[in-house]
């Protein structure tokens, strides 16, 4: 009999129990940190080049195993926003922040790191002010736009993020339950933001708009401006146009009101505090990129950005609806959830293509929904003439124009598929789910496939082998629409 073998066993457990025990005591294992407090400030400044001042104010305390030296944390990157003039003091005393080491780098490239002389003692609670200007954004874009007359922030990269420690089993520092934020305008701009509303204060030409968010909601957006609502008499729960100008012809607020409807219908609703959608005008926005001048329209929490190219095409007409409509979609398929770098042309922008068909479905029926699809068929074959196709899963937002434009054909007839094998409810059901479970997280193809067997019960591990990873457009699916 072999005695050594029960002492082997309790010496290979004793890690695993030293583990348990450490979490059921609740020791921490590794060093971290906690936010107990955190404000923010986003103020306006005009000028011959406006800026926006932005202002943090953090409690944080350590909660490790052990002292810190530093902390880093992830800054708006400088080419993108314009970032300039960063300040930061930890307990009252100006602090020079240090870029990270070469071995970082290059997966951290905007992080930077707070030092801390002495060292951060456990259990103690250090004050950290970060401010910094934004100005002349090279980028702007879907992130962020800045003028004279109007600006907004996205939900993602204008404000900075506290990285873990180093260490595997460090956890990310976690938000307060509420953080307070405000913003400071002109006395004359109408403002949209993420939070709920606590009131507004006046102070000279400018005013005090006051916002809570709690810490399950997403990260904070802002849009604002001095801009005239139309229409003037619009209802509560109806779609609302903001422009810099009166405009010249009448929006057509019923069909954004109703996209927006089928969009919380089948994928779920969104933020409580988002009542009905904005279409606001920014005179900043860029076209999609180098080569596309012309109309642009990007999505924000609630609403749709719009140039004045885009509004030149008339707010009734189809080419401006479904801009509208394709960036609404990105509501749910890009802010509450967005989808992982690989997956960014075929989830990221098939999903908003996509929905514009049921949208279509909803507002005029299956023909509708038919014709529709034959376009995008129609599209697909134009654009093979072009370039040679790569697989739709291995086609990215980098790769050539011409191969995009055949996987962005492709990508909504992929979502077409699916149901014309699962049902249309079965695979809108797991969509929602997808977004619901998902929200503020990526979302890839796994999760993708994950998400729709569960709704509809079935092994698509077939269907997703031939439309992601196959060149062509399966010739079954073609013959059921031609």
């Amino acid at each position: 009999m072999n005695r050594t073998a029960p002492r082997s066993l309790a010496l290979a457990l004793l890690p695993v129990l030293v583990f348990l025990c450490a979490f059921s005591c609740d020791v921490p294992l590794a060093p971290g940190y906690r936010i107990l407090q955190e404000s923010r400030e986003v103020r306006f400044v005009p000028g011959e080049t406006p800026e926006l001042q932005v202002r943090g104010r953090f409690q944080l305390k350590n909660t490790g195993n052990g002292d810190l030296a530093f902390v880093d944390v992830h800054f708006p990157d400088e080419r993108t926003f314009g970032r300039r003039d960063l300040r930061v003091e930890v307990d009252g005393r100006e602090i020079a922040p240090a870029h990270l080491p070469d071995e970082y780098q290059q997966e951290q490239p905007d992080a930077l790191r707070i030092p801390f002389d002495p060292p951060w003692a456990r259990k103690r609670i250090v004050r950290l002010a970060i401010e910094y200007d934004l100005a002349s954004p090279q980028d702007s874009g879907s992130r962020i736009t800045l003028g004279a007359n109007d600006f907004h922030l996205s939900s993602r990269g204008w404000f900075p993020t506290f990285q873990p420690p180093k260490h595997v089993f460090s956890p990310y520092p976690k938000r307060p339950p509420l953080t307070p934020y405000t913003v400071r305008v002109p006395s004359d701009f109408l403002v949209l933001a993420r939070g709920t509303p606590k009131g507004r204060r006046k102070d000279g030409g400018e005013i005090e708009y006051r916002f809570a968010l709690s810490k399950d909601d997403l990260p904070p957006y802002i849009v604002a401006g001095r801009y005239i609502e139309s229409p003037s008499n619009r209802r509560a729960k109806s779609a609302a146009l903001w422009t810099l100008q009166p405009l010249k012809d009448e929006p057509a607020v019923e069909q954004i009101t109703q996209a927006w409807s089928t969009l919380d219908a089948d994928f779920g609703p969104l933020d409580r505090n988002i009542a009905a959608p904005h279409v606001v005008e920014s005179p900043e926005l860029r076209e999609h990129s180098p080569g596309e001048p012309g109309p642009a329209a990007v999505a924000f929490p609630g609403g749709v950005l719009v140039n004045p190219a885009a509004l030149a095409l008339g707010t009734s007409s189809d080419t401006f609806l479904e801009m509208v409509t394709h960036a609404l979609a990105h509501n749910w398929f890009g802010d509450q959830m967005y989808p992982a770098a690989d997956a960014a042309l075929g989830i990221g922008e098939g999903l908003p293509e996509y929905a514009t068909i049921v949208i279509e479905e909803a507002r005029n029926g299956p023909a509708a929904r038919r014709e529709r699809i034959l376009r995008y068929l129609r599209d697909y074959d134009e654009a093979r003439k072009n370039a040679d196709e790569k697989p739709l899963g291995l086609t990215l937002l980098s790769d050539p124009l011409e191969q995009r434009r055949i996987a962005l054909a492709k990508a909504p007839l992929f979502f077409v598929a699916l149901e014309d094998a699962c049902g249309e409810a079965p695979v809108r059901s797991g969509l929602r789910q997808m977004v619901t479970l998902l929200r503020g997280q990526q979302a890839s193809y796994d999760s993708l496939r994950s998400a729709l067997e569960a709704s509809t019960g079935k092994n698509l591990a077939e269907l997703f082998r031939i439309w992601l990873n196959e060149k062509g457009m399966p010739a079954e699916f073609r013959d059921r629409y031609q």
